[in-house]
């Protein structure tokens, strides 16, 4: 008898570990299908200053807000980008001298040397080609409190912007879309949070629901871990 009640449970145990791991695979299962396809990166412009001569840093603010001093440059970046530590600088060099030096310097005014790198065709949009001429250059000599996107219009015009100030499109490029996720295999993604870019300005963004499985999902998950422990509990008692 003892023995015949020892076989007993470890049938009956083992039916208890069945259940409970086809609970878990379940939940698994669920779960994994309710994960969002997570975006490669974002396209979108970034937005880069230079004090005095010094390399491209990433802008801390948008367009609409910064205000360049006289001697200053700042750049713009079309590319596809995960982030500030990812995001592509302009390809031509924050070069004031070169780009501002013929300008002569007038009073009640600035001069604000200004570059707008279109990007390759790798980080165009889907049926659309970046201008013949990759990379724009001009000095922009404008009031004294004038901002980073006053500057921009001066040197590459016409801007587009969306309803949260974003920049879209400079010279028209592109002429559609703004800060979409792309996915692994270069295509547009499936709407989310546009990128904190700096872009935007004073740092708008356009928001989405957030990437986690839903309540209704996670609670679907708790029904199937409770079925599988009041399998385990019939178990046991039997």
């Amino acid at each position: 008898m003892t023995a015949a009640r020892g076989r007993g449970a470890r049938r009956r145990g083992s039916r208890a570990a069945g259940a409970a791991a086809g609970a878990l695979l379940t939940l698994t299962a669920v779960v994994a299908a309710a994960a969002p396809a997570q975006a490669a990166g974002y396209r979108y412009w970034s937005f880069w200053e230079s004090d005095g001569g010094k390399p491209w840093a990433y802008a801390t603010q948008g367009p609409a807000t910064a205000r360049p001093a006289d001697g200053d440059a700042i750049g713009f970046r079309f590319a596809i980008s995960n982030g500030t530590n990812d995001a592509s600088r302009p390809s031509v060099a924050p070069d004031f001298t070169g780009i501002c030096g013929g300008v002569e310097k007038k009073d009640g005014t600035k001069r604000v040397a200004v570059v707008v790198d279109f990007g390759g065709p790798a980080d165009a949009p889907p049926g659309e080609t970046p201008p013949a001429k990759p990379v724009e250059v001009g000095c922009a000599q404008v009031r004294e409190d004038a901002t980073g996107a006053e500057a921009l219009a001066v040197v590459a015009k016409p801007l587009r912007y969306d309803g949260a100030a974003m920049l879209c499109g400079v010279a028209g490029y592109p002429a559609r879309g703004c800060g979409e996720p792309v996915a692994e295999n270069g295509g547009t993604g499936e709407a989310g949070k546009t990128p904190a870019s700096a872009a935007p300005s004073a740092s708008a963004t356009a928001g989405g629901e957030g990437g986690g499985p839903s309540f209704g999902v996670l609670a679907g998950g708790a029904a199937v871990l409770a079925l599988g422990g009041a399998a385990i509990w019939k178990a046991r008692r039997r």
